[in-house]
């Protein structure tokens, strides 16, 4: 969900937490959700913030050069800690997009 207005109480909390923690140029959160409804853990779940994709550039991220297997684990612990809370709560995964802005810049 690209409009901030609309979006959920997830995803919202997405927002804030990474926006807080990260600094990014960039933040793009997508609600994927309704594309996992059909799996087995998520039948009869009425909750519909489970699933969400994040693009996030950072300048948290220069150093952590994605080339170097370690490096891309870093970036997605880092984003992955900050969510915690909302894991614990029920997000139940995050596809993670995690550039710093000179790639960004170069892609």
């Amino acid at each position: 969900m690209s409009a901030h207005a609309q979006a959920g109480p997830v995803e919202s909390a997405i927002r804030e937490k990474l926006t807080a923690t990260l600094e990014p140029k960039v933040l793009s959160i997508t609600n994927d959700s309704h594309a996992h409804r059909h799996h087995a853990p998520m039948k009869g779940n009425t909750n519909p913030e489970t699933h969400f994709t994040v693009q996030v550039v950072s300048d948290k991220f220069e150093g952590m050069a994605p080339a170097a297997p370690q490096k891309v684990i870093q970036r997605h612990r880092l984003v992955n800690d900050t969510l915690k809370p909302l894991f614990d709560e029920g997000l139940h995964a995050l596809a993670i997009r995690a550039k710093s802005p000179s790639e960004y810049d170069a892609a």
